[in-house]
């Protein structure tokens, strides 16, 4: 079993900064990929960023230049940097664990491939 825990958001102005984070904890592999997910109200849960455990990064075409993810593997966490924030990026942030959909080809934003989630947290972003 993995656990994670997001923390970071918040409500900001568009053009603004957020970093989240994502705490794993339990039975962490050695060699692990992790991903952010949102979901706004009334849409699909989709993939906005992806770490492989061989540190390639994958990124939703949306936020490509504005957001930016890492991977501290000595502390399992994994981060989310937001910047120039837009109205368009409020939702519910996710992060997920798990190497199947990277090493499937389904892809690493396929969500049926994540066994394990955080909870969520809100980001809102007014224009």
């Amino acid at each position: 079993q993995v656990q994670l825990a997001e923390s970071g958001g918040d409500s900001v102005q568009a053009g603004g900064s957020l970093r989240l984070s994502c705490a794993a904890s339990g039975y962490i592999s050695n060699w692990y990929c992790m991903a952010w997910f949102r979901q706004a109200p009334g849409k699909e849960r989709e993939g906005v960023a992806g770490v492989h455990a061989n540190g390639r990064t994958a990124y939703a075409d949306s936020v490509k230049g504005r957001f930016t993810i890492s991977k501290d593997n000595a502390k399992n966490t994994l981060s989310l940097q937001m910047n120039d924030l837009k109205p368009e990026d409020t939702a519910v942030y996710y992060c997920a664990y798990g190497c199947r959909g990277w090493n499937a080809g389904t892809g690493w934003n396929a969500n049926f491939e994540y066994d394990y989630w955080g909870q969520g947290t809100q980001v809102t972003v007014s224009s």
